[in-house]
Formats: structure tokens, sequence, C-alpha cells
């Protein structure tokens, strides 16, 4: 095989480790976003290997979100946010400011900052962001989160995000003809 077609096959091999983290971690907001059964809380434990760490990092989150060690431990620590009624309301993940770098074919990290919207059963809404750092790990052909560390950036509580009141949108009568 010619330099050139090793050089581009290495590239897309890296695209495509790149494209499978970025699904990942998409694929573990969207679970966070519906935490509310044991299901959930199976498919997410399932996104990692069995050596992983999960941790907040930083004053408030090293505090309130703490640090677990293996699959046990993360899945007890995120059972404990299935209840009834759930305990989220709403809760989605926004993700921005990737950056992705593949090491080498079986590790991987990325960088996010992340905006958190949630609204609680109990009542009130928060405005969460943070910054996640996150090492990858390939193994046998799957990419799995091997650390993942969230460190607050602001959190504040906010009145309600969603409001059954009508969208405000312009008055479309008063546009000249064409």
């Amino acid at each position: 095989m010619s330099d050139v077609m090793e050089g581009l096959l290495a590239r897309l091999a890296q695209l495509e480790a790149a494209q499978a983290v970025r699904n990942l971690i998409s694929e573990y907001m969207h679970l966070c976003d519906r935490l509310d059964d044991a299901q959930t809380v199976d498919a997410l434990v399932a996104l990692f290997t069995e050596d992983c760490v999960w941790e907040g990092i930083g004053p408030l989150y090293a505090n309130t979100l703490g640090r677990c060690a293996g699959r046990a431990a993360l899945a007890a620590m995120m059972a404990g946010y299935v209840r009834q009624p759930a305990h989220f309301a709403t809760n989605v993940h926004f993700l921005c400011s990737e950056q992705i770098t593949v090491h080498s074919a079986t590790r991987a990290s990325g960088r996010w900052k992340m905006l958190q919207t949630s609204t609680f059963s109990a009542g009130g809404s928060h405005l969460n962001s943070a910054e996640l750092a996150i090492q990858f790990a390939c193994r046998h052909g799957r990419w799995l989160i091997h650390h993942f560390a969230t460190c607050n950036l602001f959190s504040r509580p906010v009145d309600y995000w969603h409001s059954t009141q009508a969208l405000p949108v312009p008055d479309n009568t008063m546009l000249p003809e064409r």
C-alpha cells in the first residue's frame, strides 16, 4: 500500500473515531435528559468503561456531585435521580465549543461547554453551565466514556422554562403586497 493511501486511511480512521465520540456524548446527554427509569440508567452506564470515573470538579460540583469509580458506583449515583415523580420535570442539555482529539486507535479526549436547563418536579427551575473534560477508550471496537469530569462555570435559579402563553410572532397582515 502506498504512503499516500496509508495516510488517507489513517486520517479516515481519525475522522471516524471523532464522529463515534461525538455520537457517544450526544447519546449520553440524550439519556440524561430523560433519566426517569432503570432501563435508562442501564443504557447510560453501558456507555462507560468498566473502570470508569465520573466526577464533579471545582468548588461547587466536587461537593454536590462528588466522584464515583466503576460502573456499579455510577449506576447507583444515576439511579438516585430515578423516582416518582421524576426528579426532572424537564431537563435539556446543550453542548458547544467542541474540541475532540484522537490520540490513538484506542484513546481520545474531548472538551465541551455545556448548558443545562432544568425544571424540577418538586418545583423551581435552574440554569447551569459547565465545562466537560472527557477521556474516551475504544474497547472491542466500541468507543466508551472512560473518565467524565464536569466543572461548574455558573449556576442560577430561574422562574420557569416553559410557558403555555402564545408565542409572539410578527403580524403578517400588515405586510405590503408583492
